[in-house]
């Protein structure tokens, strides 16, 4: 297995928290395979498309989504299943659901420039939004967080402020569609192979070792 490519597509929402848990154990399943030169590529998907731009208070919002009873247990099992991976979801009173159109943005020029980590990036989101209860819709924020993975903060401003590339995320969300994605994570192994969920990583490690060991890897 040594040598070997692989290419992985990581479809995700920054406000879904099986996403932000699904890429800690994609991150576990590949530390397991050090041999693997993995190639990674984050695509949009927005779980709530209508969210408007501003956002909406996220308890009310759940509460209207799932009723307050289910609400209530599925940030339960949330923060159960986030210790087991290391994040602490949080649950402010104040705490935004924001829209995440300028935040996919954000990712669209991170992967178009090889001097930023998109998936160092695609973390600070997670982390911003889901443990320190921030609003990821906010371009005041955003702009910080892009700064803080080298990109340039003047030039992010005036160009979320300006919706660049939105049709762009816009269309890439479209394709994913149409591939059949219709919740997230999911994952596509070299552009064939799909894994929708947050799997456990071991289920990751055997799905890999299956496509590699079958040769469909460059």
């Amino acid at each position: 297995m040594a040598g070997k490519n692989l290419s992985i597509e990581i479809i995700s929402d920054p406000v879904c928290p099986w996403c932000y848990v699904g890429k800690r154990r994609l991150w576990r399943a590949i530390e397991q395979r050090p041999d693997l030169n993995v190639a990674l590529r984050w695509q949009p998907f927005q779980l709530n498309p209508d969210m408007p731009r501003e956002g909406r208070n996220r308890r009310d919002y759940y509460r209207e989504k799932f009723g307050t009873e289910r609400a209530a247990a599925l940030l339960d099992g949330l923060r159960r299943t986030g210790a087991e991976e290391g994040i602490s979801f949080c649950n402010t009173a104040d705490a935004m659901a924001p829209n995440t159109l300028s935040a996919h943005v954000l990712m669209t020029w991170a992967d178009a420039d090889d001097a930023i980590d998109t998936s160092e990036l695609a973390e600070k989101l997670f982390f911003a939004h889901h443990v320190a209860c921030e609003d990821i819709g906010d371009p005041v924020l955003l702009t910080k967080i892009a700064g803080e993975v080298g990109m340039d903060e003047v030039s992010v401003a005036r160009r979320l402020a300006a919706g660049e590339d939105e049709d762009r995320v816009k269309a890439g969300i479209e394709r994913a569609l149409a591939r059949g994605v219709s919740a997230v994570p999911f994952f596509i192994i070299d552009g064939k192979y799909g894994i929708s969920g947050a799997q456990p990583p071991d289920v990751l490690v055997s799905v890999i070792d299956q496509i590699v060991s079958a040769g469909h890897n460059n």
